[in-house]
């Protein structure tokens, strides 16, 4: 029926979003979802373009970098997914991901990130450890570089300023100057309070 596979892809996904009502919040994963899967690059590949054109604009594309699992994340790679999606992706950020090694679990801040990066996104979903309680340090210095990053930018939305105001007042970061080792000495010190306070609980 469909001359490929984009555009079977595309036709579907439309097809369930309006079913559904274009919910606010509707996301499609490409095949190609990063660069290393593209063929021969993002701005080239036929698929992408195909997925751009035919996919309704109120669809997020998820996007994972350079990689499955990216080590950094870049403006320049962002404008080229961009053009060729017309529109900003999400990101699906795998930086902390351990469900293909599950001997290992990443601890450190959140990095690797060009900073004004956010106004590049569409959104952003981190892919945390299997393991709960090792993403403490994760999402606390996620949120630290998100609030970062909503402090670096000119004209934040309505959204961005209630998500500031949702993160609190600390003064311990400046907006707009993150800077991975102190947010993770910020995690570390929130994180032996939680420990110190759950130790004090009943049958702990």
């Amino acid at each position: 029926v469909f001359p490929s596979l984009a555009q079977a892809q595309a036709s579907v996904a439309n097809e369930v979003y309006q079913e559904l009502g274009q919910p606010s919040v509707f996301l499609f994963c490409p095949t190609e979802y990063c660069s290393s899967l593209c063929s021969p690059s993002p701005s080239q590949s036929c698929y992408l373009q195909t997925i751009g054109q035919e996919l309704l604009p109120g669809i997020g594309v998820i996007w994972t970098g350079p990689k499955v699992v990216s080590q950094e994340l870049s403006a320049v790679l962002l404008e080229e997914v961009e053009a060729v999606l017309r529109r900003r992706p999400v990101i699906w950020d795998n930086l902390y991901a351990n469900d293909y090694d599950c001997r290992r679990v990443f601890l450190g801040p959140y990095m690797g990130r060009a900073p004004g990066l956010m106004s590049r996104l569409h959104g952003l979903l981190l892919n945390p450890n299997c393991e709960l309680q090792a993403n403490f340090i994760p999402i606390h210095t996620l949120g630290t570089w998100f609030r970062s990053e909503l402090g670096s930018c000119a004209h934040p939305d309505h959204a961005g300023m209630e998500a500031v105001a949702a993160l609190g007042d600390s003064q311990d970061v400046q907006d707009g100057s993150y800077s991975p080792q102190e947010a993770l000495e910020l995690a570390l010190r929130d994180w032996v309070a939680e420990i110190n306070q759950q130790a004090l609980e009943p049958g702990r």
